[in-house]
């Protein structure tokens, strides 16, 4: 069966632990993606002879596997390794890592099982199967390796790895498309790992000629395998040295010009003049400041356009409204009509920094004619994830769709004249919340309505947008009280129940899963396609787009945050099935797999069905068909008997307790029976025979036997539920064989995607209107008590103070 992209990172990171103790992040990264390259290279040769890369004998992971257990097997890696380099001119870049360095591996017997054990666990993944040709396993599983290393490396070696979301904002943003001619060039002047440049590629149909310098010489060895690991022949060129002191793309003293450049440089690098000789006409607008090299970063990629050429760099925001030499650039720049637009990030994107970034868009064709820049802020648009923040799905597509189509967005875009940006009071700062509010507005407490109570109107017409998805909801919840100011109709404890029934949210919900319905219709036959030639990512492109533009004129709910459901269960768990769809074909993928224990004996994973009990239970586990979905469409009628016996068992459990709880206390009936504060069946059995036999009080025997025979009853019930649950699960695994191609389509398709996404749909309309009952429940009880009311408590309480204070005889 095909491996799935989430257990191959799984082992991937399971390999680091191997390697963690003896070094740090930055160091086991080399070993790491070393031996992934040296494993996919060695199955992509066996799979295809025309393969990029000559596995020469002797140079295989074939070979390194035969090393296991050798006393010698650090250095026979290193050589085996030093084949391959050898026989593709790769020496300095795959062979970086020493296996046999017993300093961050151990000596002896150490080094010999931790490598044992690490090629153990890169043996058990295997590329030859993977038909899959239009999604990249390894090229992502080499990123996700590259997050984490780069989250754990800490601030100095966090610089390699421009994280995934923000790199595919710079490639769409630049103005790369899928008509993008091949012959057609784009440059990352400092392109660490490469990610960035390969996201770029990916916009492409064609591909595009790729052109990259890095200066750290592990780094540029990192970028050299990624290209390779992603498909991309040696006429990509990567080259090393410092590209403001060295540019390595020159032709005399003059750069090499590019269609495209994109870039997230080093921010504000000090020594970025060390060793500076030839300019090469790059400071022509101003020579940024000594100890900041924002801009000579800016002005070497502005240098490096052709004169229709387009780039996006990302730089700290201080590059927006610092002044002296900088400001002198900003204007300069802005005269000849280079920037064409500036985005503001969220803070704590980046490994490395908690600054907050901005990326600036520049475009040499049309800067005569240009008479404003487009700015957005998306500073606001995140999610937490672990120590850091990360895009969604929903804040790149809403970042790209609105440059793209530079749409004014009230607190979040607009086009911004240069006479305003010019302006004395503005002076050419170019920092965006002078031009773009995106604070919420305050919510203002209204002096009047605490005095002589009802809720202000202009409160209630700051929520249109409900009052426009629900244009009778407004008159069915309020009532006019004065000029100006409205009361509710209703306890605010009932306002939530009151919108839930009202048949506008009703039909609002409904209209909006219909939506989902239709849009998911639509696409069906194309779902039911998928195999061996899909190429996911542009599946899910299609998909999500046009669930963004069905969803764009709905009142209320924003498309984006409709996208955004679509987008989470894409990436955990759509995402996984389709590969496996593509990998197997619907049947094979469908079949259930049986759960093997590690090494120590234990579930690598968690089953989702067991069959039999005992040392002869059977675990499985089914990746694309949950058994839920087996049970819901075929035993119906048997899990709700299922349900039935465990709620008997349920009852019957607790009768027993009920009656434990009454009678087994001091003095109680079951008293005799107890033993350490605890009972039983065979306790109270055993003082239920010695009670007859003394022939104590008959009452104590009663209670004995009524609750033996409640005893009776729990375990009768309980063998029951086991034995139809065990029958249900039997029946269930027996179903699995019996699917037909159809059914595992109905399943998949109907049953799990249709189902989850409506779900998802129907749940965003509700958190919608969940935060409508928060803020009419929050006016609701803002102006609930008038200041008078509050002002006649507050006397009442100063007599009564003032009374007891008296009774103490104090004046």
């Amino acid at each position: 069966m095909a491996l799935k992209k989430t257990d191959l990172y799984s082992s991937l990171w399971k390999s680091c632990d191997e390697l963690r103790g003896g070094m740090d992040a930055g160091q086991y990264k080399d070993y790491i993606l070393t031996l992934l390259f040296v494993k996919y290279v060695s199955d992509k040769a066996k799979a295809d002879p025309d393969s990029l890369i000559d596995v020469p004998p002797g140079g295989s992971f074939d070979d390194m596997v035969a090393a296991k257990g050798d006393k010698e097997i650090g250095d026979r890696f290193n050589k085996i390794i030093s084949r391959l380099a050898e026989a593709n001119d790769l020496r300095n870049v795959i062979d970086l890592a020493d296996f046999n360095d017993e300093e961050k591996l151990g000596k002896g017997k150490e080094i010999q099982d931790r490598l044992s054990k690490l090629v153990t666990i890169f043996s058990d993944l295997d590329f030859r199967g993977s038909r899959a040709e239009g999604d990249d396993l390894l090229g992502d599983a080499y990123e996700y390796l590259m997050r984490h290393f780069a989250t754990e490396s800490g601030k100095s070696k966090g610089q390699f790895y421009t994280p995934a979301e923000v790199s595919r904002v710079l490639a769409k943003v630049v103005g790369i498309t899928k008509d993008t001619r091949q012959d057609q060039t784009v440059y990352d002047p400092t392109c660490g790992s490469g990610s960035l440049l390969l996201k770029v590629a990916d916009e492409t149909s064609r591909g595009i000629s790729i052109y990259g310098q890095e200066k750290d010489n592990a780094t540029w060895a990192l970028s050299k395998m990624n290209m390779i690991l992603h498909g991309y022949a040696a006429e990509h060129v990567i080259l090393k040295g410092d590209t403001i002191t060295s540019p390595q793309f020159t032709s005399g003293n003059v750069l090499q010009t590019f269609d495209f450049a994109v870039a997230n440089p080093p921010f504000s690098l000090k020594s970025w003049s060390n060793g500076l000789e030839l300019e090469y006409g790059r400071f022509e607008y101003g020579r940024p400041p000594e100890k900041n090299g924002d801009y000579a970063f800016l002005l070497h990629i502005l240098k490096s356009l052709k004169s229709t050429g387009k780039a996006v760099v990302i730089l700290p925001h201080g590059v927006l409204f610092r002044g002296n030499a900088e400001a002198d650039i900003r204007q300069r720049l802005l005269k000849q009509g280079f920037i064409k637009g500036i985005i503001g990030l969220p803070a704590n994107l980046f490994y490395g920094t908690g600054i907050p970034a901005c990326i600036i868009v520049l475009d040499k064709e049309n800067a005569v004619g240009r008479t404003g820049v487009f700015m957005i802020d998306a500073s606001k648009g995140f999610i937490k994830n672990g120590n850091k923040n990360r895009l969604r799905s929903q804040d790149i597509h809403k970042i790209v769709d609105v440059f793209t189509r530079q749409t004014t967005i009230d607190r979040y875009s607009r086009m911004v004249p240069l006479s305003e940006i010019a302006d004395p009071k503005n002076d050419y700062n170019l920092n965006i919340p002078r031009y773009i509010d995106s604070s919420e507005p305050e919510d203002i407490q209204d002096l009047h309505a605490h005095l002589h109570g009802g809720i202000p109107d202009r409160d209630l017409d700051a929520l249109g947008g409900y009052w426009d998805a629900f244009p009778q909801l407004r008159d069915q919840l309020f009532q006019p009280n004065r000029p100006g100011y409205s009361d509710l109709t209703i306890d605010v404890s009932q306002v939530q129940q009151a919108i839930l029934d009202s048949p506008e949210f009703q039909k609002f919900t409904q209209e909006a899963l219909e939506l989902t319905t239709e849009w998911f219709d639509a696409h069906r036959k194309r779902l039911e396609g998928i195999n061996e030639t899909t190429r996911p990512n542009d599946l899910i492109a299609v998909l999500g787009d046009d669930l963004l533009t069905r969803f764009k004129p709905v009142p209320l709910l924003d498309e984006y945050d409709v996208y955004e459901q679509l987008m989470t269960y894409w990436h955990d768990v759509m995402h996984d099935d389709v590969f496996m769809v593509m990998n197997d074909g619907w049947l094979e993928a469908a079949k259930p797999r049986k759960i093997v224990l590690d090494k120590d004996r234990k579930l690598s994973e968690t089953p989702d069905l067991v069959v039999g009990t005992g040392r002869s239970a059977v675990k499985y586990k089914m990746d694309l068909i949950p058994p839920g979905l087996i049970i819901a469409r075929y035993f119906e009628e048997e899990q709700a008997q299922v349900y039935e016996l465990v709620t008997a068992t349920e009852d019957a459990s607790r009768a027993v307790e009920e009656y434990v709880e009454e009678h087994a206390v001091e003095g109680g009936l079951l008293a005799e029976a107890m033993d350490e504060d605890k009972i039983n069946k065979v306790l109270a059995s055993a003082r239920l025979k010695a009670a007859r036999h003394e022939g104590t009080d008959p009452d104590e025997v009663a209670a004995l036997e009524h609750l033996i025979k409640l005893y009776n009853v729990e375990a009768a019930v309980k063998k029951a539920a086991k034995e139809a649950e065990a029958a249900l699960h039997l029946a269930t695994l027996k179903t699995y064989g019996d699917l037909t191609e159809n059914d595992v389509r109905t399943l998949v398709l109907d049953d799990k995607w249709r189902k989850t996404i409506k779900a998802r749909v129907a749940a965003e309309a509700e958190a919608l209107t969940l935060a409508l009952v928060k803020r009419i429940q929050e006016l609701g009880g803002r102006y609930v008590e008038l200041a008078s009311t509050l002002d006649a408590e507050l006397k009442h309480l100063e007599s009564k103070v003032a009374q007891h204070l008296a009774d103490m005889g104090v004046q």
